[in-house]
């Protein structure tokens, strides 16, 4: 049987959709499936800029016998295609294909063992006359997001004496997307520099002759790189391509009807956990005694619901939202108060430090450090009840760490301080607040204090600092003003023209600019390799880093436009 979803000439343009880590393995056996009783009606009023035009979300089955032993069915057709000889030509495609329809994990064997055989005849296929880009752009790229060993060099075949790509490549569009999707796993090989620049000009140029499907495939590839962009909102993109072009077969059917599901259940549950968020931040009333503060309840969600995806970890996501929120509303308090009582700012985070009696605290102050007790507390019960192990200092003490770097930034403004760049950035890896989410995140995985979680507590791991740095640089870049923030917290841009005084704006974006590239590599890098932290954990990470620019990528209008696709596309949008 032909693999359904081989890329060909006329549908090059598949190869350009998310595929993710094959290790991202929730294993589920089909009887374990379960689908929701009924859609729960969802509140869609936001607030500020978290408004967005909703559709409403309708199931269409039950969860009933018969409906589970179709899902069991689908599973047990994909892996028959899997297994099967005649396959194997084709195999590396479909496990592409599977990745990138967000259900790879429920064939977890059969892809390691296809991987496996990949990584072993790899080098033997280089040397094949007839050999493609494309197949091996895809396997480098399947490889390496697996962890497998595999060098860059692999694409000197492709490469003429002066050590530039080949120019017959420029024309093959589909080797140019596989090439382009590769080049983004780079931890610091010039090889892969030179394939993202040879494939993007290509791709660009290609865009004016091709149709309007393929073009904009291209266009898709060029603005979101899998690499850089989430699995479950590429899974979405793929798979209403896949739709429109899939054959009939019973295999590809099955996938087609296994991603639909996944991707309806997960929707069914986020909604549901964004009801529950919004009735624990009612209940409890911060919006009424902090008046000032962001009430952005959407966007404090949505990073714990891209960071962890999938149904296992809805308790985590929870968990996770109340954390984040907490870290937006201290930023808040500290934007405010520095202009008007920074000494106050001192005391709060005396307090914080020594977690005691804020009976010292101004009234709105007091509140809050009441809540975050609270929810600290639930935290470190949480996690005690789900692993047996109480975090709660290490959470407590990531709070001061939080506010020192907080009243760092303060009392430069106060004082009318200006520090180097280097400082403000070490600073500023801080007061992002991924340090704090990340430890949080730790415990409610079930990591336990060892040697490797203590890089990251102690904010030494490249997983916490890489994914700051990156959001620390790209919101200061400019494009991703907050337009309910003062701006008060200076920026890496300024400060370094400042250390710089010869260097134009430009110029100092563009150092910008290469900071948050190195800072991928070293994340590339910790991600793909290390194997002491759990696939969860690091997958978080990565995630993180990937919403940056979702999350901070202003318009000319102030408004978030990506975000608000990823929540329609996510969250409230429709059946296929």
């Amino acid at each position: 049987m032909g693999n359904p979803l081989l890329i060909s000439r006329d549908n090059f343009g598949s190869s350009f959709f998310k595929s993710s880590p094959f290790w991202t393995q929730r294993n589920f056996a089909p009887a374990a499936v379960s689908l929701p009783r009924n859609n729960v009606p969802v509140d869609h009023t936001l607030h500020s800029h978290d408004r967005c035009t909703t559709t409403p979300f309708k199931y269409e089955f039950h969860e009933d016998p018969s409906y589970l032993s179709k899902i069991g069915q689908n599973i047990e057709k994909v892996r028959t295609m899997l297994s099967q000889p005649s396959h194997k030509s084709n195999a590396i495609v479909t496990v592409d294909a599977l990745k990138k329809l967000g259900i790879d994990h429920f064939f977890g064997e059969e892809i390691s063992a296809i991987l496996d055989v990949s990584y072993n005849n790899m080098y033997k296929t280089l040397k094949e006359s007839d050999v493609k880009l494309t197949d091996i752009a895809l396997q480098f790229k399947l490889l390496r997001e697996a962890g497998y060993d595999v060098s860059s060099d692999v694409f000197q075949r492709f490469m003429n004496e002066n050590g530039e790509f080949k120019q017959y490549l420029s024309k093959d569009a589909e080797g140019l997307i596989s090439l382009h999707e590769a080049s983004f796993l780079n931890m610091g090989e010039e090889m892969l520099y030179t394939a993202k620049d040879f494939s993007t000009m290509h791709l660009q140029s290609s865009v004016k002759h091709l149709g309007q499907r393929c073009g904009a495939l291209v266009r898709h590839t060029l603005e979101h790189p899998n690499h850089m962009s989430l699995k479950q909102y590429k899974a979405r993109h793929y798979l209403t391509q896949v739709l429109l072009h899939l054959t009939s077969d019973d295999a590809s059917l099955s996938m087609k009807e296994l991603a639909q599901t996944e991707f309806q259940l997960n929707q069914q549950l986020y909604q549901d956990e964004f009801k529950e968020i919004k009735r624990w931040w009612s209940d409890l009333g911060l919006a009424r005694e902090l008046t000032f503060a962001r009430d952005q309840i959407l966007k404090w969600y949505l990073w714990s619901m891209t960071a962890l995806p999938g149904p296992q970890f809805s308790k985590h996501r929870l968990e996770m939202t109340k954390s984040v929120s907490f870290i937006y509303i201290i930023d808040d308090i500290f934007d405010i108060m520095v202009m008007g009582n920074p000494e106050e700012l001192t005391l709060f985070t005396q307090t914080i430090n020594r977690w005691e009696d804020s009976s010292a605290l101004p009234g709105y102050m007091r509140a809050f450090f009441i809540a975050l007790n609270e929810v600290t507390n639930g935290i470190a019960q949480f996690v005690e009840e789900e692993y047996g192990l109480n975090p709660i200092n290490n959470l407590r003490r990531s709070w001061a760490t939080l506010c020192n770097a907080f009243l760092v930034e303060a009392r430069w403004f106060a004082d009318k301080q200006v520090p180097n760049a280097e400082e403000y950035l070490r600073n500023g890896i801080t007061s992002s607040g991924v340090h704090l989410a990340m430890v949080h995140l730790l415990f409610v995985l079930g990591h336990r204090v060892t040697n490797e979680t203590l890089h990251i507590i102690e904010g030494n791991s490249a997983l916490v600092t890489c994914t700051a740095k990156i959001l620390r640089l790209w919101d200061d870049l400019g494009s991703a003003e907050d337009e309910n923030q003062e701006g008060f917290d200076g920026s890496y841009v300024e400060y370094y023209m400042k250390d710089n005084t010869s260097c134009s704006l430009n110029a100092a974006k563009l150092h910008t600019k290469k900071l948050i590239s190195k800072s991928w590599e070293e994340l590339n890098k910790e991600y793909f390799f290390n194997k002491s932290l759990s696939p969860y954990f690091k997958e978080a990470s990565l995630n993180c880093a990937r919403m940056v620019n979702v999350m901070y990528n202003y318009d000319e209008q102030q408004q978030l436009p990506l975000m608000n696709d990823y929540i329609q596309n996510l969250l409230f949008g429709g059946n296929y």
